[in-house]
C-alpha cells in the first residue's frame, strides 16, 4: 500500500528499510523523501516505521566469554 503518494513510498519499502537498520523518521525521509512534499502521510509513515522497528528481532551485541 502506498503511504506517501508524492514520492511513491510503500509500507513494504518502509518495512524493508527498517529491517536494514533505519530507525528514525529523519533517516526514513533522507532515504525515501517520504513526507517532504505535502506532509499528509507523516502520521501513517511514522506509525509504519515505528511498528516495523518494534517488530525487528533482537540482535545480541555481546561476545561470548570463553572459560
Amino acid at each position: 500500500m502506498y503511504i506517501c503518494m508524492c514520492n511513491a513510498v510503500t509500507d513494504h519499502a518502509i518495512r524493508r528499510l527498517a529491517a536494514e537498520g533505519v530507525e528514525t523518521f529523519a533517516e526514513l525521509q533522507a532515504r525515501t523523501g517520504c513526507s517532504d512534499c505535502c506532509g499528509a502521510c507523516e502520521p501513517e509513515a511514522r506509525q509504519c516505521l515505528r511498528e516495523a522497528v518494534d517488530a525487528r528481532p533482537a540482535v545480541l551485541t555481546f561476545l561470548p566469554v570463553t572459560a
